[in-house]
């Protein structure tokens, strides 16, 4: 525990002086279109995208995050045993908290340290359920009211980890993990609007062994078949949503698929604890993603995404390469930027969060003895075709607002089945 609080109080210590000796910008101001220069250099060219094409940016003090004290204490307790295997590619001797907490920039293997810490995330480590939650597309019209294309509204989306885990029995690997293999089940579903896919979903599955690709179902309502997917499909956005399975929290696609490359650390402004729940699209642009929100300086890690050459999801990605922007503390990404096969900037996607102890005010019970960070809102936009996807966790039309259930046990392994999927669809 000492050596992780250390390391957090000198983050908070580091940001805060970042923060004090920069010249602009400072707290209380208003970043928009006339003034986006003054930012260009904080944020990623996605972000400076949306603030040049109308998103604004209110400009706040840091925010100290306590990482979760179970994870604390997981981190301790198992970190200095935990290496990477020899050819770099996947962990060996992990049992739960940070796989690696202590972290140097010449590290030659840092990008890949960095990838397995994002995979691990104190954010949740063992399950969750984010309940009734809505996504709706738009095109980027900045100052103009929002003009929904595409809206859709989701009953469950859920994950469940077998290994890592630090709060909720079986601690701390599930037994399924010695019999499948699978370190982390997902689903959506059932999909509630809009009508003509109203009963879809996606079952997902990760496996430890670094050579098995994720396996993937979807249910069809109208056929009333399960069809499984190939691993491309998981980095490939369909429809008029820009989101991708890949991309639904960040960046997270199989690590092993993918080489990484360290492009450094740097001061940089991010939305990590916003003021508005639930968020809303704004007419600043156009109805693509939430605005006026709480922006601060943070400690962030850049790292750049390739697909590795050969088999799996990466051979198929249409992605040239990714960029992660990681914040030191909770080593999750407030932006990433996707680039497309020609090198040209394609994509951005923003994750909203906040820190708290319960997401609402009004809530009973997703309550928390220790404060947590939470998504509220993701936005995912085509610089290229300027058409963007925003969710909204939750969102104004959600039947309730606790909607995130972290590390409850809301969901076990039975919710991760097709079978399980296919039984919920009306």
């Amino acid at each position: 525990m000492r050596t992780t609080a250390v390391i957090v109080a000198a983050a908070a210590l580091f940001l805060t002086a970042a923060s004090a000796g920069a010249a602009a910008p400072k707290p209380g101001d208003v970043i928009d279109a006339s003034n986006a220069e003054s930012v260009r250099d904080l944020v990623s060219p996605g972000v400076f995208y949306m603030v040049r094409h109308g998103m604004r940016m209110k400009i706040v003090p840091p925010t100290i995050i306590q990482l979760p004290p179970p994870y604390m204490e997981a981190t301790e307790k198992y970190s200095g045993q935990v290496r990477l295997s020899p050819d770099h590619r996947s962990l060996e001797g992990y049992v739960a908290g940070r796989p690696f907490p202590l972290l140097d920039p010449n590290d030659p293997y840092i990008a890949i340290k960095l990838a397995w810490n994002k995979h691990y995330i104190p954010i949740e480590t063992d399950d969750y359920d984010l309940r009734f939650f809505g996504c709706e597309s738009a095109y980027v019209r900045p100052g103009s009211e929002p003009f929904i294309i595409d809206h859709i509204e989701v009953g469950h989306y859920a994950g469940y980890k077998t290994t890592g885990r630090t709060e909720v029995q079986p601690l701390p690997t599930d037994p399924d993990y010695l019999q499948t293999n699978r370190i982390f089940l997902f689903a959506l579903y059932p999909v509630l609007a809009p009508e003509a896919a109203r009963g879809e979903g996606l079952i997902r599955y990760r496996y430890g062994n670094p050579d098995r690709g994720d396996d993937s179902w979807t249910w069809s309502p109208g056929t009333r078949r399960l069809r499984r997917l190939d691993e491309a499909i998981l980095s490939t956005s369909t429809g008029a949503q820009t989101f991708d399975p890949d991309h639904y929290a960040g960046f997270d696609p199989k690590i092993e698929e993918y080489d990484y490359k360290f492009l450094g650390e740097r001061v940089m402004l991010a939305p990590i604890n916003a003021a508005h729940v639930p968020e809303n699209p704004s007419s600043d642009t156009g109805g693509v993603s939430p605005s006026r929100e709480n922006w601060e300086n943070r400690h962030i890690y850049i790292v750049e995404a390739t697909p590795r050459r050969g088999g799996g999801e990466a051979r198929g990605s249409l992605h040239g390469r990714t960029v992660m922007y990681m914040d030191s503390e909770i080593m999750f990404t407030p932006y990433v930027d996707s680039y497309d096969r020609a090198g040209q900037l394609w994509k951005n996607g923003i994750y909203f969060m906040t820190y708290r102890d319960r997401l609402v005010p009004e809530a009973r019970v997703a309550i928390y003895p220790f404060p947590r960070v939470f998504v509220v809102s993701a936005t995912n936009v085509d610089v290229q075709a300027g058409f963007g996807t925003g969710c909204y966790l939750p969102s104004a039309f959600t039947p309730e607002r606790e909607c995130w259930y972290i590390n409850m046990g809301a969901v076990d392994r039975a919710f991760f089945t097709p079978e399980a999927m296919r039984n919920a669809a009306p």
